[in-house]
């Protein structure tokens, strides 16, 4: 069956509706495009995508990369897949024109990558993560080592990775043991073992630039001794030709329950006296300029998160449209034409509340990428400050709630096609299993919410959730004026004063309440927030919704349908949230007090 990837109808709301993307172009960075570059830019994605990637997406799902004498074996159509993401400029399309890129902003080239990450699933993270690399090299490290290790990369000559979880640590980087040293020459060597490395080792580029972190000899303990290394696969000599193996080895694959596009490995350094490494910035700052690259990542897991759920919802929904099945319960002539399966309540249910989840989801990570570029190239010194305070904040919420509710809409899109949901005749249910990682990618669900409470919230005087709440207002303000829209204003405004009750609450209980009760139900606070927030952003596309049908707009039923998702997110899902602060307000601690002996 034939069904789109995404929604093209829905993507130009998003980028020119709801975030007006073309004002971008009046910022010097971006004043060589307009609509028809960004426009000509993603259709090239999705021709990459369905040319390339579509093609071999269930035969790579169903042939994991194998671990054969030392060296990775992956499905050959793999590599000319990738070579057509670099040819097309879509590797690193925000990049400087002088290094390869095209310049585009984030918000664009979120779109892109959404294509390619539809019809790709993780494929397109060697790309991805070679673009996120030199990202963090760009910004922390010196003249030399961006001419040595970031030209190849944007060239897509080599690969890059980001190489942190070992197998005692894992999302405990306090804990991390890879040990570096200084040799005689000034010059360091690096030794330990890393685990899960996306695309750690593999053949479709010349060499891979690892980041790695690691311990110097002699370092604090904890996260405040960690420095960040520069590790190749194969060393480079001065005229940048590549030179012999450096002492970094493919330990082994790990085969996961999806995106088994992209190899995850385990990767064993220094065994053979020491692998040569390159110090980034200082010692002991691993950890900060790491975020650099991990922040980057986190924004494009929620991405992938929500655009897996959107594909998911794209597919089960044409399914629907074409499933005959069953009559409705008002139909009492049972020699009567089966109707579509579309027309029964609970397959709507089931496609209302992914559409609800899915571009929701959507929104929220493109309005994240949006805030990328404002930090980037807004007008103000102010402007971009204001813009980094939100992204930071809201940073956690857009890598975790599409990674825990799009999944669920994948679920749902398995549900809608019934018995043909679970056969790998249909994608769905590959979909849900390349999408149930995401919330396990870069920080489970459980860490973000911990981090989103215990630092993110009190950070700067509470800076970022005041500046969310700022947001929030003015979008109410504008809904409240509108007669069809003023009942979910009211509704997000109170839900809005609930949260910001509940964070008081528990700010003023991490300083006179044990920390461990009050962060046990961490992962709700999560929850609360991240339903406030694409709360938010539905009112957001319900008040341009209703302004187009107001203007007699030619696609009323395109608008008519957001502002059904809108109503079904405000009676369907918001309610929960009073569940949630609830317990969070009285510190519940039902879940601490468990006891091991007693499961």
């Amino acid at each position: 069956m034939q069904a789109p990837l995404l929604s093209e109808r829905d993507l130009a709301f998003m980028l020119y509706e709801l975030l007006d993307t073309e004002a971008l172009c009046e910022r010097p960075r971006y004043r060589d495009h307009n609509r028809e570059t960004f426009d000509a830019a993603i259709e090239t994605a999705r021709k990459v995508a369905e040319k390339y990637f579509l093609p071999i997406r269930q035969t790579m799902d169903q042939h994991q990369p194998t671990f054969e004498e030392g060296r990775v074996q992956m499905l050959a159509e793999i590599k000319p897949a990738v070579q057509a993401i670099i040819e097309a400029g879509l590797a690193c399309p925000t990049a400087d024109y002088e290094t390869g890129g095209m310049q585009l902003p984030a918000v664009v080239a979120s779109v892109t990558g959404a294509y390619l990450s539809a019809a790709g699933s993780t494929a397109v993270g060697y790309c991805s993560l070679t673009n996120a690399n030199c990202n963090l090299i760009e910004a922390h490290g010196t003249p030399e080592q961006i001419a040595r290790w970031v030209a190849p990369m944007r060239e897509g000559r080599w690969a890059g990775t980001m190489a942190m979880t070992e197998p005692g640590a894992g999302s405990s980087m306090a804990d991390l043991t890879t040990r570096a040293w200084r040799e005689a020459d000034g010059s360091y060597r690096l030794a330990g073992n890393k685990i899960f490395i996306s695309g750690g080792d593999h053949e479709l580029t010349d060499n891979i630039v690892h980041l790695v972190l690691a311990r110097v000899k002699g370092a604090p303990a904890g996260i405040k001794g960690v420095s960040l290394f520069i590790v190749p696969k194969f060393l480079v000599n001065e005229d940048g030709s590549l030179g012999e193996r450096n002492d970094v080895h493919l330990a082994g694959l790990f085969h996961k329950m999806g995106g088994r596009g992209q190899t995850s490995c385990a990767l064993s350094f220094g065994e053979q006296g020491g692998a040569v490494a390159y110090l980034v910035g200082e010692e002991n700052q691993g950890i900060r300029y790491m975020f650099h690259m991990m922040n980057e990542a986190r924004i494009m897991v929620g991405t992938a998160a929500a655009t897996t759920a959107v594909t998911g919802y794209q597919y089960s929904l044409a399914y629907a449209k074409e499933r005959p099945q069953g009559r409705l319960p008002s139909s009492k002539d049972p020699m009567s034409k089966p109707v579509n399966i579309i027309e029964h309540a609970d397959v709507r249910r089931m496609l209302l509340a992914q559409k609800a989840y899915a571009e929701g989801a959507f929104a929220l990570c493109l309005y994240g990428a949006q805030l990328a570029d404002d930090e980037r190239t807004a007008e103000t010194e102010q402007a971009r400050a204001d813009a980094h305070t939100l992204l930071d904040f809201l940073t956690p919420v857009i890598k975790s709630w599409p990674s825990e509710y799009g999944p669920r809409a994948n679920s749902l899109a398995i549900q809608v096609l019934g018995g043909h949901g679970y056969i790998n005749e249909h994608p769905v249910e590959m979909f849900y299993r390349d999408n149930r990682l995401n919330a396990i990618h870069e920080g489970t669900y459980g860490v973000q919410a911990i981090d989103l409470l215990a630092r993110k919230l009190p950070m700067n005087k509470v800076a970022g959730f005041r500046a969310l709440l700022a947001q929030i207002d003015t979008t109410v303000a504008s809904a409240a004026s509108v007669s069809s829209l003023a009942p979910y204003a009211g509704q997000l405004q109170q839900l809005a004063a609930r949260v910001q009750q509940t964070a008081t609450r528990l700010l003023t209980a991490m300083g006179d309440t044990p920390i461990d009760a009050v962060l046990a139900n961490a992962t709700y606070f999560l929850d609360l927030m991240g339903h406030l927030v694409v709360a938010w952003l539905w009112l957001k596309q319900g008040c341009v919704a209703q302004a187009a049908l107001d203007n007699s707009a030619n696609d009323a039923d395109f608008y008519r349908g957001k502002l059904q998702a809108l109503q079904f997110f405000y009676r369907y899902e918001l309610p929960q949230t009073a569940v949630w602060a609830e317990l969070l307000d009285t510190i519940d601690t039902t879940t601490l007090d468990m006891q091991e002996n007693w499961f």
